[in-house]
């Protein structure tokens, strides 16, 4: 019965993050780690992500920004290896609550930058993708980090899905191999990587019906909710843990 609500959550958290791009672990960890605890929580949500921006990919295949992906994931990839290697030095409840903070403070940000009409290049990408590549490794979840990368490059909608999505398939990808290494990724959580993923998975299907429906304006606003969300949550999770 514990399985069938981690999987009912993450076909919802698959369906959310299909529509804004992110959010899926942020929903799925707090479950995790009372279902399987803090040790097997991070390396099996690392599976299910992989599965949940495969997904992502597929559905917008056509749509993906092949070179600002590239400039994200050339150093992003590398990043998340160091990072997954200080994940049991660094002090977790620091590192949320400098995102959560980060989160806020973004979205006036992006609406300041959206009004000078300033737009990111692929040598920010590059940068911001070993940034956040190093803290991915770290922490369970700085999707909301590249939320606003990708949109001050110039991507809405399928466009920013499907190549937020590809670029963070790589930094996954490379987490989750860098896990492997270091022994912190039995069968057993594979397998339940494996299984929550395809809840993911059905949930970004049952997203681009959604997505299609969406005006730009409408998605940018839906990102800053999403942002707002992220970051009270992330400070919460730092401040309960004292």
């Amino acid at each position: 019965m514990d399985l069938v609500l981690v999987l009912g959550l993450g076909l919802l958290a698959g369906t959310i993050a299909g529509v804004v791009g992110t959010g899926s672990s942020i929903i799925l960890i707090p479950a995790l780690v009372l279902q399987y605890g803090p040790q097997q929580a991070i390396p099996i949500m690392a599976v299910a992500a992989l599965m949940a921006n495969i997904s992502r990919v597929l559905v917008w295949w056509r749509e993906i920004d092949w070179a600002a992906c590239a400039a994200y994931a050339l150093t992003g990839a590398p990043a998340a290896v160091l990072g997954a290697r200080t994940l049991l030095v660094l002090p977790a409840d620091i590192v949320d609550g400098v995102l959560g903070a980060f989160f806020l403070v973004m979205i006036p940000v992006r609406r300041w930058a959206d009004r000078k009409a300033l737009r990111l290049n692929r040598w920010h990408l590059a940068v911001a993708g070993a940034v956040i590549g190093y803290l991915t490794g770290i922490v369970a979840s700085t999707g909301p980090l590249s939320v606003p990368v990708f949109l001050g490059y110039g991507l809405v909608k399928g466009a920013f899905l499907a190549t937020e999505a590809a670029g963070s398939l790589a930094i996954f990808a490379s987490k989750t191999v860098a896990f492997q290494q270091f022994g912190a990724l039995p069968l057993d959580a594979v397998l339940k990587g494996l299984v929550i993923g395809t809840s993911l998975m059905i949930g970004a299907l049952i997203a681009k019906q959604i997505v299609t429906r969406l005006d730009a304006r409408h998605f940018r606003i839906l990102m800053d909710a999403v942002m707002l969300f992220s970051g009270l949550s992330l400070i919460w999770m730092a401040v309960t843990r004292h």
